[in-house]
């Protein structure tokens, strides 16, 4: 079989299209950034290189909500898309001068040709995930908005003159109470969302039963993971959300401690350390508080087992959706 390399450079308007077979880039075009125009570019294209579907590989860097209409597209046409991390193909290149969206478009066909064997099929992720993550993405903005808003009122009010920020503030607090009514108004969405579709409402429920976990970090985990099938264990998600430890070393000069990266899901990132801190700190007791006085004790960094602690809750969340059971304190053995 003589395979077609598709690279495709992604932007918000159009996409830049390079067909590779083998060594040879045998086609190059450009079209919008739509359902309906990909389609048709897709379709003219296998006709004129006398190639079926299955012969095709689509490579594209994951874009965020721009790759919806390549996606969409790509299943309706049953054509092996693959979204692969921008840093990883970027990293695949090595010294490389020069950029635009030709070249780029050419240096993915490339990757794709290189990688193939490492290619994975995207599926587009059920319609209620789907939602729930621009809701969540909506929501994350909305809060950007209103600490920004919220700051005004803090901070400016001994810099100016009280009729001034009297006026001022009475024109934010406006805007941060619509900010607030619209946010619930996604929240009650969410829960909607959850409340019809019964595995979400179950991994909630499943999720929601461990000690540390709220509702906000159990549906962003349930988002973020695509149902926990996005990943193929606490490991991986560990490693996505900047929870892993990696060292450093290079021959006899080089040693450094094992430090977490600066690679992660920050906003889950974020939620899972608040829930450590919450659960070492603040609870009355538990075996988080336990470990928590018993390590910083001995003398470990408070961030270093506070991290142990966000590992633990990751694991325990996939423990429970793996299993189908809820969290139990005290294991008890099958006879």
């Amino acid at each position: 079989m003589n395979k077609i390399y598709v690279g495709i450079d992604i932007s918000k308007e159009k996409c830049n299209l390079c067909y590779r077979r083998d060594l040879e880039i045998v086609r190059e075009e450009e079209c919008s950034n739509d359902v309906k125009a990909l389609k048709k570019a897709f379709k003219a294209a296998l006709k004129v290189l006398g190639a079926s579907v299955d012969e095709v590989l689509v490579c594209a860097e994951y874009t965020g909500r721009y790759i919806y209409p390549l996606t969409v597209a790509c299943q309706e046409l049953d054509i092996f898309l693959w979204l692969d991390d921008p840093t990883r193909i970027k990293n695949s290149m090595g010294l490389t001068r020069g950029k635009n969206d030709v070249i780029d478009a050419a240096r993915i066909a490339e990757y794709a040709f290189r990688y193939s064997d490492k290619a994975v099929r995207y599926c587009i992720p059920d319609a209620a995930l789907v939602s729930m993550k621009n809701l969540l993405a909506d929501r994350e903005f909305l809060l950007i908005d209103r600490k920004r808003y919220q700051s005004q009122l803090t901070d400016q009010k001994k810099y100016m003159a009280p009729g001034d920020f009297k006026h001022k503030s009475g024109r934010w607090k406006k805007v941060i109470k619509s900010i607030d009514e619209q946010i619930a108004a996604i929240d009650i969405e969410i829960e909607t969302l959850i409340a019809a579709d019964p595995v979400l409402t179950r991994q909630k429920e499943l999720l929601v039963s461990i000690d540390g976990i709220g509702e906000r970090i159990a549906i962003n985990m349930i988002a973020i993971t695509g149902g926990f099938t996005r990943f193929q264990n606490a490991r991986q998600f560990c490693s996505f959300a900047g929870l892993t430890p990696y060292k450093y070393d290079s021959g006899t000069s080089v040693r450094s401690k094992a430090k977490i990266s600066k690679r992660a899901n920050q906003t889950m990132k974020a939620l899972l350390h608040l829930a450590a801190v919450s659960a070492a700190t603040h609870m009355k007791e538990g075996e988080y508080k336990d470990y928590y006085k018993r390590k910083t004790k001995e003398g470990k960094h408070v961030m270093c087992v506070l991290n142990v602690i966000r590992a633990k809750l990751v694991h325990r969340m996939f423990s429970v959706i793996k299993r189908d059971t809820e969290y139990t304190k005290e294991y008890k053995p099958a006879c």
